[in-house]
């Protein structure tokens, strides 16, 4: 299994999955253009991907989904509550909701549901016997998820934003909260927290997602978890997804 983040941020944002069998995306927040010069780094096509996994129906996680759709044939998978909105960008028949765990040719995938605003969810993904967890846009990760995300491959975690620099910035009282709150985002310092209860032996690569521009930036994120996690004698590679640089493909 490989994966490769090819955009992360507040304006877009989308992660190729692929196997010998299989080619799907995780979420599509950036323009058909954008993810056919992204794919052709790696000699595929838009029309080469098998299906795309929503994790919840913002516009910078959904907002290519109508041109993709329209230009592909690939499987939409959702929620059952996110149906209704995605009908208004595309056509039913392309939309399968989510089974628990959902089998998709090579690939294994579990569902965590996250903590936001609007329905969603994240992943446990499984490949001959390599794993990747997904995690973004949440406000915690319930505790019951721990044991099922412990020593996994690969983390792809939100790492958004930097508890002092949100309220000390220029976001309005209320949306600060937003953010902050349990249906908001992680902040570098509750991620770090989690990383630190579930990395393992395993676990060769954490991916920081989702930093905020306003509120983050790219070395807070990575020196509070890194910090965090040496302190306590683990050592991990650990990259910051970026939001307009797709990263190398990892081999999970």
């Amino acid at each position: 299994m490989k994966v490769k983040v090819l955009a992360s941020g507040s304006k877009g944002n989308s992660t190729l999955i692929r196997t010998e069998r299989v080619k799907l995306l995780i979420d599509i927040g950036i323009t058909y253009q954008h993810l056919a010069i992204e794919l052709e780094k790696v000699n595929l096509t838009p029309k080469e991907l098998d299906a795309i996994l929503i994790t919840h129906t913002h516009g910078d996680h959904i907002k290519g989904l109508a041109s993709l759709v329209k230009k592909t044939n690939l499987k939409v998978y959702a929620l059952e509550e996110m149906k209704e909105e995605l009908a208004k960008k595309m056509p039913v028949d392309h939309i399968f909701i989510y089974e628990d765990p959902l089998k998709i040719e090579d690939l294994k995938i579990d569902l965590i549901r996250i903590s936001h605003d609007v329905e969603g969810v994240g992943f446990i993904i499984e490949h001959d016997n390599h794993s990747l967890v997904y995690i973004t846009d949440t406000g915690y990760i319930n505790r019951k998820y721990l044991p099922f995300i412990k020593d996994k491959n690969v983390y792809i975690m939100e790492s958004n934003h930097d508890e002092e620099m949100l309220m000390d910035g220029p976001y309005p009282y209320i949306l600060k909260q937003r953010v902050i709150g349990d249906k908001g985002h992680l902040s570098n310092r509750t991620t770090a927290e989690y990383l630190l209860e579930v990395v393992g032996d395993h676990t060769k690569h954490i991916i920081l997602a989702h930093i905020s521009e306003k509120n983050n930036t790219e070395e807070l994120a990575l020196n509070t978890t890194k910090e965090l996690l040496e302190e306590n004698n683990i050592h991990k590679d650990i990259i910051v997804a970026k939001q307009y640089e797709s990263l190398e493909e990892i081999e999970v």
